[in-house]
């Protein structure tokens, strides 16, 4: 592999670098192979929109859909193991870099359904029963960081559910969800069990500039994400050096890594490896899309980390979006809300799909 490359500069810098997408296509042309081996991709992560374009673009599942049609799964059931295939064959792709890393690294994701959002008590039950069907140690189930997942996202880390806390939007929602992972922890050490049960914190950036636009200055423009995830990478340093945090990795315990979702720039006019050559930094992953992963492979640029000396930052350009009218609270909280219903239209979207393709290998 060649050190030189944008990719293993980023990753030798110490940030993993996983792919915001899957489809039975990759796996099968080599495509997931290639990365790993020329990009430095160490993981990557799914969600109902990946799945819904994955299968209604494709007809790699047709053979599978008949095949589950014919054993009588019908619906969710049925997606969930389709989805799970693509799943174990990628984990196990990665399952090498899993055990070099001792679990740090090499993980793969599945969320449970998106109509769960406002039922905790069935996120719990359908992410353990993920946790249980996909038969590989290095699955995250991802868990919606919604006030009503908080709850979810405990119990399933006293259950030793690793799990990766996806539609978080702020610092605050991050901070949320990063307390609700060590209460699990705590729970399990006060339990005797072991108190190494992996997480990620995940997120969103670049819908922040997107929901913005034409509401602060242009010199404003692009911003706002980054200055989000700053801040939120300064939350994660200070928990790291808490003594919460301190005391259940003495027990050990690992660190609950931050994970950078969203990546993918979406105005035209700016550099498509923005978000990645600006949230750069050590102990934390960035899962990207394709496109932009293939960009930054092509051009990226690695320098400075966040932290190096730009801890100001994000607070002075905060600042200036507040005062251009912004009300970030009620941003989040929107951010997070349309996310979450952009998912169940996705989730309805793919079952609708799914019933189409059944009907026609059927």
């Amino acid at each position: 592999m060649n050190a030189k490359t944008p990719t293993r500069a980023l990753h030798d810098l110490g940030q993993s670098l996983w792919l915001d997408n899957i489809t039975r296509d990759l796996l099968d042309n080599g495509t997931l192979a290639r990365y790993i081996a020329e990009l430095s991709v160490t993981g990557l992560t799914s969600n109902p929109t990946i799945f819904a374009g994955a299968i209604g673009g494709s007809k790699a599942y047709d053979s599978g859909i008949a095949a589950k049609t014919k054993a009588g799964l019908t619906n969710e059931a049925l997606f969930v193991e389709l989805a799970l295939e693509d799943l174990r064959r990628a984990a196990d792709l990665f399952r090498p870099e899993f055990d070099r890393t001792a679990g740090v690294d090499g993980w793969v994701s599945m969320e449970v359904s998106p109509l769960l959002a406002s039922d905790t008590a069935g996120t719990i039950a359908e992410a353990l029963q993920i946790h249980k069907q996909a038969e590989r140690p290095n699955l995250f189930v991802k868990i919606p960081g919604t006030p009503e997942g908080l709850p979810a996202i405990e119990e399933a880390i006293f259950a030793g559910v690793p799990v990766n806390v996806t539609l978080l939007f702020s610092c605050a929602q991050y901070e949320a969800a990063a307390d609700a992972w060590l209460r699990g922890i705590e729970r399990r050490i006060d339990a005797g069990l072991d108190p190494r049960v992996d997480s990620v914190a995940s997120l969103f950036i670049s819908r922040w500039d997107a929901a913005v636009v034409g509401k602060v200055p242009a010199t404003l423009n692009n911003r706002l994400g980054i200055a989000i995830g700053q801040q939120a990478y300064l939350a994660y340093r200070g928990l790291l050096a808490s003594a919460a945090w301190k005391r259940v990795m003495a027990a050990g315990a690992r660190p609950q890594r931050l994970l950078w979702a969203s990546t993918g720039t979406k105005d035209p006019a700016a550099p498509d490896t923005l978000y990645i050559e600006a949230l750069a930094a050590a102990d934390t992953v960035n899962t990207m899309p394709e496109k932009t992963l293939l960009a930054f492979a092509d051009h990226g640029k690695v320098s400075a980390a966040i932290g190096a000396g730009r801890d100001g930052e994000p607070a002075a350009t905060l600042a200036a979006i507040k005062a251009a009218g912004v009300d970030l609270d009620a941003l989040a909280l929107k951010l997070q809300q349309d996310g979450a219903a952009a998912f169940v239209k996705s989730w309805h979207e793919l079952l609708g799909t799914i019933d189409v393709r059944m009907k026609a290998v059927g």
